[in-house]
């Protein structure tokens, strides 16, 4: 029975959502304004019930594990009380993102499962089947990793079947030179490379004015693969736009253009 359970856990992937708990003024900022810091708050907790659905949808396609990979440090009963029972977490507060992702990609490999992808909780509408790919691709033979490309020149998902603590060392986080200097460092550890579609992370004016059009007025952001539902984050964004003025805050912002 123990090897049993221990050939489903060496065949699962785990993929865990970089987190925040949301705690007004520390979480979004980038958003705030147009978003009160409240709202802000408010719109991180509907992106990380989304993301914990979008997992566990996933799962239903490939063997997938879900995980929240949290921050800051004795934040888990915000977790637990907003996140479905069969979501797992692990506190990875690190002093900097490159270990905070190292930390948490080698915790989950170590732990047994034979492969792990890390996701961002900026992209409530990534669409399921790109997990199912990355989770499937890691399940081949060989070595090798899996990168999502953000529009910022970042990356929406880091996917291995090893700890390799070269992918997180000497980069320039929160530029446009993350996913470049990642595929550098990739190709110096001799892996293959498996990029996914490229989506977008909600974390400026513009970015948020992209999920408004995707969530509320049809307008896909890529017209190959279907997005998730993120019904959490489409009710909110609703509620934003209809009672609380959204849109028009953000014309008298300047942050997007008025109607012409």
């Amino acid at each position: 029975m123990g090897d049993g359970l221990d050939w489903h856990l060496r065949s699962t992937c785990a993929i865990a959502v970089m987190a925040k708990a949301s705690i007004p003024g520390k979480t979004k900022t980038r958003l705030v304004p147009p978003l009160s810091e409240n709202e802000a708050a408010t719109l991180n907790t509907v992106f990380l019930r989304d993301a914990a659905d979008m997992i566990l949808s996933a799962a239903e396609l490939a063997n997938i594990s879900g995980w929240m990979a949290y921050t800051p440090v004795g934040s888990a009963p915000f977790f637990r009380s907003h996140l479905p029972k069969n979501i797992g977490l692990l506190e990875a507060a690190a002093p900097s993102l490159g270990e905070c992702l190292q930390y948490a990609s080698s915790t989950l490999l170590r732990s047994g499962h034979g492969a792990v992808c890390l996701i961002n909780s900026d992209s409530p509408t990534l669409p399921v089947g790109y997990l199912a790919t990355a989770a499937t691709v890691l399940a081949a033979a060989g070595d090798r990793i899996v990168l999502g490309p953000a529009t910022d020149g970042g990356y929406y998902l880091i996917g291995m079947k090893r700890p390799h603590p070269g992918l997180f060392e000497d980069i320039a986080w929160s530029t446009d030179r993350v996913f470049s200097q990642t595929l550098k460092r990739a190709a110096a550890l001799g892996l293959s490379v498996i990029e996914l579609p490229t989506w977008y992370d909600v974390d400026s004016t513009a970015s948020l004015q992209t999920l408004m059009d995707e969530v509320l007025h049809d307008k896909p952001f890529r017209r190959v693969g279907t997005p998730t539902c993120a019904t959490a984050t489409r009710n909110y964004i609703a509620t934003l736009v209809g009672e609380l003025g959204l849109e028009a805050r953000m014309v008298a912002s300047g942050a997007i253009g008025g109607l012409s």
